[in-house]
């Protein structure tokens, strides 16, 4: 009974805690809400008071700004009145002017209208008197022609045919005239000259040929040549600018290539690899640059040992490793180097005959084909690139002209000059010193006889000589003796303009009259 009394005052003491919790809790309640309250109402008064301010500062600021508007608007209404005003005083301007030149316009066409009937009045008086005169000449004319029993055109023919035919013969005359006189002074110390020169400069003839075929000790080499996959090869032609033929013949390939010193250098290469027989891409790189290394220096001997033949001291060493490298250069199988030594003899012997500057005439004449030494590198015929190396290293002037005026180009300017071409046309000209090839050939002996019968007259040629002089038959009744001197200098002309050929050409024009008679 007492515990019940306990747990009965225990329950009444918690029913009273949670009623007294109830009402501090609402109390506490009610308090915090009427504290909330009355901070929300300055809040929005708060709110209200800078509301109506900024209100009052933003409509200040928009009638500030609207008045700055309608300034800026006014003032701008002004300036568009001006300019309008401006426009319109110009237009009125132009429209007046517009208005004067019309009038004038008008004034002109007017005059011109006038002119223009006087014109075409004038030009029909000037056209029946014109007529009235054509037919008088015609008149005129008809009875001149039934006098001389020949039209107009007839006798006028006649008369330029007259004229041409004695003015033909006295011009051929006198070509001839002045060929004989010049033959009889210069033909015999001419003659004198280079048989002196040749006499003494014996240098025997070399001929050579562009040597591309390369050895192999056995058929097995051309695969280890060509690599797995082609790698080798293929560094090869890159490294070396070449193309290399592997082909069916047995123990050979050939390197092809239009730049002579390439073509060497390969070769060397080549032969190289060949004879260590590693054959990599890392060799053939070392096997490359050694070869080009041993072609530089085979031209700068060669240049050195020709200007030491020669006697020609102090000679840019660039310039002698131009002149070494046409060891590798040909021309119609002649060595470019052996025919520039050659024609430098020849110069130095006839410049001592003559009482000139041996060195300086040796030194034009070795020099004179020095652009074939860089004709696969540099733009222009040979014979420009020589005139730029020999200005690029300071050469004379006299070696200039030599070089620019060997093949005729330019005229030459100094005796030194035209001893350097008559040298070079000695040693291209020598037997066998220079060949083509048969297709080569043929084409320049059809090309030679297509021109010398592409004359009126012609009756037959015939090429001799390999080429070297040609035979022109001619009718006897169409072409007399003057006029067969003049045709042989027509063709000969004719042949130096439009072909290109080694040496010189021989042109013999034959004129020959036979009577024949047949006894019964």
């Amino acid at each position: 009974m007492g515990t019940e009394i306990w747990i009965l005052i225990c329950v009444l003491c918690l029913v009273l805690g949670c009623i007294g919790t109830y009402f501090t809790l609402n109390f506490i309640n009610k308090k915090n809400e009427n504290s909330a309250e009355n901070n929300a109402r300055k809040i929005i008064a708060d709110a209200e008071t800078k509301s109506d301010e900024i209100i009052k500062s933003a409509n200040k600021e928009a009638r500030e700004q609207a008045g700055e508007i309608k300034r800026s608007a006014e003032e701008e209404i002004r300036e568009r009145k001006k300019e309008i005003a401006a426009t319109e005083n110009k237009l009125a301007q132009r429209e007046a002017n517009i208005d004067r030149r019309d009038m004038a316009l008008i004034s002109k066409e007017n005059s011109l209208e006038e002119k223009s009937e006087n014109l075409n009045r004038k030009y029909h008086e000037l056209e029946k008197k014109e007529q009235s005169i054509q037919t008088k000449i015609n008149s005129i004319d008809q009875e001149i022609e039934k006098v001389a029993q020949m039209s107009a055109d007839e006798a006028k023919d006649i008369l330029f045919k007259r004229v041409e035919d004695k003015m033909s013969q006295e011009i051929t005359a006198f070509i001839k005239n002045k060929e004989d006189e010049a033959k009889e002074i210069a033909d015999q110390k001419a003659k004198d000259l280079i048989s002196l020169a040749i006499d003494k400069y014996s240098q025997e003839v070399i001929t050579e040929r562009a040597v591309s075929a390369v050895a192999l000790p056995t058929d097995e080499m051309k695969g280890r040549i060509i690599g797995r996959e082609g790698r080798n090869i293929r560094t090869l032609e890159q490294m070396l600018g070449v193309d290399i033929i592997i082909d069916d013949t047995p123990e050979v390939i050939t390197v092809s290539c239009f730049d002579p010193i390439r073509r060497e250098t390969a070769k060397i290469a080549l032969e190289n690899l060949i004879k260590d027989g590693r054959i990599q891409p890392g060799r053939i790189e070392e096997c490359v640059e050694k070869a080009k290394e041993e072609v530089k220096k085979s031209t700068h001997e060669a240049g050195i040992n020709a200007a030491f033949k020669l006697g020609l001291p102090r000679i840019n060493k660039e310039l002698l490793d131009f002149v070494g490298r046409l060891k590798y250069r040909t021309s119609y199988g002649q060595n470019v180097l052996d025919h520039s030594i050659q024609v430098a003899y020849l110069c130095g012997i006839m410049a001592a005959e003559l009482g000139l500057d041996q060195n300086l005439a040796k030194r034009a004449g070795l020099l004179h084909d020095i652009g074939k030494a860089a004709d696969f590198e540099m733009e222009g015929s040979h014979v420009e690139i020589g005139v730029r190396l020999a200005k690029k290293y300071g050469e004379n002037d006299i070696v200039i002209n030599s070089i620019e005026s060997h093949h005729g180009d330019v005229p030459a300017a100094s005796i030194i000059a035209h001893l350097v071409s008559a040298a070079d046309t000695l040693s291209a000209a020598r037997p066998g010193a220079r060949s083509e090839t048969l297709e080569n050939y043929i084409k320049r002996i059809e090309q030679l006889e297509t021109i010398c019968k592409s004359y009126e007259g012609v009756s037959n040629t015939f090429a001799m000589q390999s080429g070297r002089e040609v035979r022109v038959m001619v009718v006897p009744e169409k072409i007399d003796d003057l006029k067969a001197f003049k045709l042989a200098r027509d063709i000969k002309e004719k042949i130096e303009n439009e072909m290109t050929y080694p040496g010189q050409i021989k042109v013999s024009v034959i004129r020959e009259v036979r009577a024949t008679e047949i006894a019964k």
